[in-house]
């Protein structure tokens, strides 16, 4: 495929590989429950694997490989067609994986039990250490097998790994801690939407205690505790105004599309205030997705040479991304919790937000090197003469991208991991799929910026003479090191607005059962950030 094309083949696919984890959030919530939903995804995720091996190995259904510096034969629509089918599969079998692994591992810790209910920081942490294990794994034992022995092993080595993982997880079953789905956490909230529009020319109450509440209609969505009346979003309160129309005989549920609990005027209140936060993180992801992209290119024009004998692949240079996230993983919860602790008392160290504010700033840094390292390279093809000559190897080290391929790595250690956090702490319980979803859903919209944000540079950079700031097929040309720029540029507009948005953020306060159930003063009430 033509840079572009591929560039937008390979976000549009990470695109729609985390948008489908709101489907899946939304069958395991509602009905399935996670251990299910995560069984039938990785059945699907399988079958795609198998059908992404099958198009390597045969070669009827792949273009033949490229030669020197010829024109390479595109694929046909049919071969574009089990291309694409293999990744939709792939990427509607990571929607019911992704927001329900991470949920389905963090409800093995009992939210009653006080030491267990702590340590739910540390399994994100650490899962997100294990997840980062495996990418490393990827990106250098599978991408050598990829360019060495070929594509048929390179995918039908994971396909493989894949299969084991599905009977090992369902080996497990009767190990696990399972969570029964509560309802559609979905018609919920439209039910606490359409009761406060409904009533919304309706006085407010004085009194926030006059506002419905009933404990056995929300058993089953506040196991571990119920969400206390909050000052703001008052609108949203007069879902929760009993009127002469709602009264209902003892025993008997209310007309929830009229009336509706504080505890579920609240889970609306509490989505809402992740929005603004959700939002912050897709430029991050924006600008990291370019190092599967461009910087990837970028390593194929550099001498990737260890040794006379040994070249890095260059699909592989996103190691030097996985080994800084990963020591930065391991520093933070060994050496920087323990200190932060001390000053902050809380018993993760920093709070998820402070966490991401940082991830931020070091990705700012990370694309503004970017684009410092892309001048260096360029000046190099120049001097060498090399600038007409799209598919030749520059003698200058690959090792200088080292330092934006370390940072973006650092920031995503920071970054991803605090708004993993954010989303599982701040959600309604009975929603924590969904708010993982949320999660995977902001990677999903910064793939897609990503393709737009492509698409436009590309469109509008064009000049009569054939130049553009990304072009199709010689990187020498072009002007990418402005495209990094401008990507900083935004990002630093992303981190004023991120700080607002955090500085006004209200954590959701919970009453945890077995306190007094009869106050909402500070005896009874504990911000969810503290837990």
């Amino acid at each position: 495929m033509p840079l572009t094309k591929a560039a937008n083949t390979l976000t549009n696919f990470g695109g729609t590989a985390s948008l489908t984890p709101l489907l899946g959030a939304f069958i395991s919530d509602s009905y399935a429950g996670r251990f299910w939903t995560i069984t039938v995804a990785s059945i699907i995720y399988q079958i795609g694997m198998t059908c992404l091996t099958l198009s390597a190995i045969l070669p009827q259904l792949r273009p033949p490989p490229c030669k020197g510096e010829q024109v390479c034969q595109q694929a046909t629509a049919g071969q574009l067609a089990i291309l694409y089918g293999s990744l939709l599969l792939g990427a509607l079998g990571s929607g019911g994986i992704r927001p329900c692994v991470v949920a389905f591992g963090a409800d093995q810790f009992d939210e009653s039990n006080p030491k267990e209910a702590t340590k739910t920081w540390k399994y994100f942490n650490w899962y997100y250490f294990v997840m980062g294990v495996s990418i490393l794994v990827a990106v250098t034992v599978l991408v050598y097998i990829q360019d060495n022995i070929g594509w048929g092993w390179g995918l039908g080595v994971p396909t493989i790994a894949m299969f084991l993982s599905i009977i090992t997880f369902i080996i497990g079953y009767p190990l696990y801690r399972h969570m029964d789905p509560a309802g559609s956490p979905f018609t919920r909230l439209l039910q606490v939407s359409v009761s406060a529009f409904k009533k919304r020319k309706l006085a407010m109450v004085s009194d926030p205690n006059l506002l419905y509440r009933n404990d056995e209609l929300d058993a089953s969505i506040s196991v571990g505790g119920k969400l206390v009346h909050t000052p703001d979003m008052t609108f949203l309160d007069k879902a929760a105004i009993v009127t002469e129309e709602d009264i209902v005989k003892p025993g008997q549920a209310p007309n929830l599309w009229r009336l509706n609990t504080i505890h579920r005027v609240e889970e609306l209140k509490a989505v809402i205030r992740m929005g603004p936060i959700w939002a912050a993180g897709i430029l991050l992801i924006t600008a990291y997705a370019q190092q599967n992209t461009f910087s990837l290119q970028q390593a194929k024009t550099m001498n990737r040479h260890l040794t006379k004998s040994f070249e890095i692949p260059a699909g592989s240079m996103t190691v030097f991304t996985m080994v800084s996230m990963l020591s930065t993983i391991a520093l933070y919860d060994r050496v920087l919790v323990r200190i932060a602790r001390r000053y902050t008392g809380l018993d993760r160290g920093i709070s998820f937000l402070h966490r991401m504010g940082i991830g931020f700033m070091i990705s700012v840094l990370a694309t503004l090197v970017a684009g410092f390292t892309e001048v260096k390279r360029k000046e190099a093809a120049l001097a060498h003469g090399l600038q007409d000559k799209a598919h030749a190897i520059i003698p200058i080290s690959v090792f200088w991208l080292v330092p934006q391929y370390s940072l973006h790595g650092i920031a995503e250690a920071f970054m991803s991991i605090g708004h993993l956090e954010f989303f599982y702490d701040q959600a309604p319980e009975s929603m924590r799929s969904t708010a993982t979803a949320l999660f995977w859903t902001a990677i999903s919209v910064g793939n897609y910026m990503s393709t737009l944000l492509v698409s436009l540079v590309h469109k509008f950079s064009a000049r009569a003479d054939g130049s553009n700031w990304l072009p199709d097929n010689n990187l020498n040309e072009g002007k990418l090191e402005y495209f990094y720029w401008l990507i900083t540029a935004l990002q630093v507009v992303n981190l004023i607005y991120y700080i607002c948005c955090a500085k006004l953020y209200t954590y959701k306060p919970i009453q945890i059962h077995g306190k007094d159930s009869e106050s909402e003063g500070d005896a009874g009430v504990e911000l969810a950030s503290k837990v």
